[in-house]
């Protein structure tokens, strides 16, 4: 069974910055895409961001492309999310994600990726 703990949340002011980091335990990762959702308070959650198994290819919501950058590492299990520019519409509970999922057409990646396993979360408060 594939775990997923998340760390790296907490407060910042707008326009500072946060790295997330997920730590995946019970099984390789090699095989799944993994990536961010986000829930912000009294919303649905929401797709953030997702990387292919082999990290070759991303892609981001709308509105965190260029303040947002994912990356994994398979060899150490691990995927993390940094943040540039925190403005206060980002602050939410992030949570890690993992699915096998096609990305043929990547246009469709935000839809298919449901987060087949996830984490507990990690906070994110962004102060105006």
């Amino acid at each position: 069974q594939l775990q997923l703990k998340e760390s790296g949340g907490g407060l910042v002011q707008a326009g500072g910055s946060l790295r997330l980091s997920c730590a995946a335990s019970g099984r390789t990762v090699n095989d799944y895409s993994m990536g961010w959702f986000r829930q912000a308070p009294g919303k649905e959650p929401e797709f953030v961001v997702a990387i292919s198994p082999f990290g070759d290819m991303t892609t981001y919501r709308d509105s965190v492309k260029g303040r947002f950058n994912i990356s994994r590492n398979n060899n150490d299990n691990t995927i993390d999310l940094q943040m540039f520019n925190l403005k206060p519409e980002d602050t939410a509970v992030y949570y890690c994600a993992a699915d096998q999922i096609s990305w043929s057409p990547i246009s469709l990646v935000s839809v298919r990726f449901r987060g087949a396993y996830s984490g507990q979360g990690t906070r994110v408060t962004v102060s105006s």
